[in-house]
């Protein structure tokens, strides 16, 4: 049963069995993220929330909708990119049962991905509200995990913003305040890993602020934190945010390297915004050493 829960959901479902098919489709959609199969995730999440959807409204149900609300939207960023239009759809709908349930602390990645979903449409206000209201509410529960979550997310949209200064400060701050031990949960409560996306994102801050030694060394750690864990979706987020630096200080055979990584492990794992990066950055490669009709048509991959 705990093999196949797919399986057993479908019966169930079949059966008229409301709350079994819930739980044994959710199940199965956790499953399938947890082995990177994210297509099969958001399908079976999507499956679990219409079956949650006949049974009666109330508080439990409501958390059952947030959990699996909050996982397809994971599952989405992955295989249809991260300003896609459902993740949208997803993060709001769970954002706002978020706020109704009183905003619990084990659904913090919530305003973090919705944020983040914000950023990657340009949408830079409302992102940045999310991670300050995010930091004050972890700052009032005393919750390091939380902080640690908040500070990332305001390092990474004042990146956006431009104001490098401020965002490699709370960028260094999450880096502070990470413990291995207690925090090593967020990487399946949050889908990500902080430790390693900040310093991803502080090695193009730090390239910014004038600074391309240490940018590379932020840059390297955090891929190579990231192979060690073997989660493909977050080897993929790093590789690409490294590529970025390399590519900005002429590091041309590394980055070459990066790109082909990045493009294997995004076919393989069918996460196609990082597969179109990975590509990108194969042609910025190429021009430089003259292969200028090679390198072009991988500007704009489809």
């Amino acid at each position: 049963m705990e093999n196949r829960p797919e399986l057993f959901a479908q019966h169930y479902a079949e059966a008229g069995m409301v709350k079994k098919a819930v739980l044994y489709w959710g199940k199965a959609g956790h499953r399938s993220a947890a082995r990177s199969a994210m297509a099969e995730a958001a399908a079976q999440f999507r499956k679990a929330l219409d079956q949650l959807a006949l049974l009666p409204d109330s508080p439990q149900r409501q958390r059952q909708e947030l959990e699996f609300r909050s996982a397809l939207g994971a599952a989405l960023q992955a295989v249809k990119g991260l300003a896609a239009p459902e993740v949208g759809d997803a993060y709001t709908r769970a954002g706002e049962l978020w706020e109704r349930l009183g905003s619990p602390s084990e659904f913090l990645q919530v305003p973090l991905r919705l944020s983040i979903y914000q950023m990657n449409r340009g949408e830079l206000d409302p992102a940045q509200r999310l991670g300050e209201d995010l930091l004050c509410l972890s700052s009032r529960r005393n919750d390091t995990a939380g902080l640690v979550l908040a500070h990332a997310c305001r390092g990474w949209s004042l990146k956006y913003l431009g104001r490098f200064a401020l965002s490699r400060s709370h960028l260094e701050e999450a880096l502070a305040l990470y413990d291995p031990v207690s925090h090593d949960l967020l990487l399946h409560q949050a889908g990500t890993h902080p430790r390693i996306i900040a310093r991803a994102f502080l090695g193009i801050v730090l390239l910014c602020l004038g600074y391309p030694d240490r940018a590379l060394a932020q840059s390297s750690a955090a891929v190579a934190e990231a192979r060690k864990l073997a989660y493909p979706r977050l080897l993929a987020v790093s590789l690409a945010l490294s590529a970025l630096p390399l590519s900005l200080v002429g590091r041309n055979n590394v980055l070459a390297e990066c790109a082909e990584q990045l493009v294997a492990v995004a076919t393989e794992q069918g996460f196609p915004q990082w597969r179109a990066e990975g590509t990108i950055y194969r042609g910025w490669v190429k021009v430089p050493t003259g292969s200028v009709e090679e390198g072009m048509p991988l500007y704009a991959p489809v």
